[in-house]
């Protein structure tokens, strides 16, 4: 090999591990990505890669999680045979993904994007008992301790420019490196998250090297369509007005609440959002206001009618339809009242960087609160609010750190089904004196080496399940995180 050849792969593996930019900022923004423009800059006139317009990238994550359940006080857990209840007891659960990113460019506008990913986890109490304050935002509804391969992304993108300024967009996972206009048309067709399309919020939204809490991840009262992992089919078109950004997905979902099997019948059922985000300067500093509106039409209970509908034969051990397998016959249960359904929300959020390296958030959503959780957490109504940021302040520029608060609400009938003993997904102790439930999360990222961090995390959580007679629950936390 010679020397010239040597010094281009040390480059190309140097521009590799570099780090991006937290919560997704210009790529100017970061005081290192000089060098990496300088390498970069060799290795696209050398033609290894294209630089100005990739023609393909390939990036890839690690990220571990462990969290520790101190014992916590509850005058009843699981009564009557019911089976949502978090364990009072101490639980150690852990999450372990690794992902990988590819992306290649088809023709003028066009990208496709691939995501296979490992999951292996260990939830606490099986993924019960915390309704819109659930610990640990990598957690699925279907996994175990073993790995487990699936394809989290599988989706193609068109962009059709309709003049205005350039904008500069940077390589990332599931971004190409490009050169696109102010205003423009975008298609995305496929396998995703609705995540990746609305409420992309720069502050908050990576959470694996911010908060850990999945109150932070989205709206807690946000029952987007998705399987038991996150993602589903859809269709999504955005049209871009300089500041202006107008979004529509119409996506699939999930057969049963909460599981892992898609229905296609999508002109049937469906959920569909709509989302307007207008972007500013405040100071010179970035922010954006969303205002986000969904509505889900599924095969889907309402708790009136499964208040309605009870009586001693009509208890989960005698329904043959999908239902939580609880024992307790004295309860109501969805399972009677499944059927075309409707289900919506409203939601606003902004952010704002307050200097170059601190950022703000908050969120806020109603949900009507009529029918059971079917793709997201058990919330009804949600609010959070934080800060996120990195160390340059205290000279330790790479390290990240922040804290939130997040608090979740479940409507009136909501609270009367959990009252008299339902189950709705995640939660159900049996009984309930309701109340809201609260988390107060803080954090600190350390880096390693590279794009490697090690973080510590403390979340307090009051009325977990939205239940006043369990609780406060505290939850230490550790994570690993690497990028390549």
């Amino acid at each position: 090999m010679t020397l010239r050849r040597l010094v281009l792969l040390l480059g190309l593996c140097a521009a590799t591990v570099t780090p991006r930019v937290a919560g997704g900022a210009s790529a100017e923004a970061d005081p290192h990505i000089g060098d990496v423009d300088d390498i970069m800059g060799i290795l696209w006139k050398h033609h290894l890669h294209e630089y100005e317009h990739e023609r393909y990238n390939v990036y890839g994550q690690f990220t571990w999680i462990s969290s520790f359940k101190l014992p916590f006080h509850a005058a009843y857990s699981n009564l009557n045979g019911s089976t949502g209840s978090l364990s009072n007891k101490f639980e150690h659960s852990f999450t372990g993904t690794v992902t990988a990113y590819a992306g290649v460019r088809l023709w003028r506008g066009a990208e496709a994007f691939y995501v296979p990913e490992v999951l292996m986890e260990r939830p606490l109490s099986n993924l019960k008992g915390l309704g819109g304050a659930i610990q640990n935002f990598e957690l699925q509804k279907t996994g175990g301790v073993a790995p487990k391969v699936y394809q989290s992304r599988f989706y193609l993108r068109q962009t059709f420019d309709l003049g205005g300024t350039s904008i500069q967009k940077i390589s990332d996972p599931l971004q190409l490196q490009t050169r696109v206009k102010s205003r423009r048309l975008v298609f995305t067709f496929g396998n995703y998250s609705v995540l990746d399309m609305v409420d992309k919020n720069s502050v908050s939204g990576d959470l694996r090297r911010g908060l850990f809490n999945m109150a932070f991840l989205t709206y807690a009262a946000y029952d987007f369509a998705a399987d038991a992992r996150g993602y589903t089919w859809a269709g999504t078109a955005e049209l871009y007005l300089d500041a202006w950004a107008f979004r529509f997905v119409h996506a699939v979902p999930p057969e049963h609440p909460n599981q892992l099997q898609l229905r296609y019948d999508f002109w049937k059922y469906y959920g569909q959002q709509v989302e307007v985000e207008h972007g500013h300067l405040i100071r010179g500093q970035p922010g954006a206001v969303r205002v986000l509106v969904y509505r889900n039409h599924e095969n889907i209970g309402t708790f009136a009618d499964a208040i309605k509908s009870f009586g001693p034969s009509r208890n989960a051990n005698t329904c043959t339809d999908f239902h939580y397998d609880s024992a307790n016959v004295g309860a109501p249960d969805l399972c009677w009242s499944r059927r075309p359904n409707t289900k919506w929300g409203v939601g606003a959020s902004i952010e704002q960087t307050l200097w170059r390296d601190i950022g703000i958030f908050a969120r806020g959503m109603y949900s009507d609160g009529k029918t059971e959780v079917y793709s997201y957490t058990s919330a009804d109504r949600s609010l959070s609010l934080g800060i996120v940021g990195r160390g340059a302040t205290w000279r330790r520029a790479k390290d990240f750190a922040g804290l939130g608060y997040g608090a979740s609400w479940i409507s009136p009938v909501h609270a009367e089904y959990l009252r008299r003993g339902g189950i709705d997904g995640f939660v159900g102790d049996g009984g309930l004196r309701s109340g809201a439930e609260e988390v107060f999360e803080v954090f600190y990222g350390i880096n390693v080496v590279g794009s490697s961090w090690l973080s510590g995390d403390y979340q307090h959580i009051v009325n977990p399940g939205f239940n006043r007679d369990r609780g406060p629950v505290d939850i230490f936390g550790a994570r690993f995180h690497a990028e390549f």
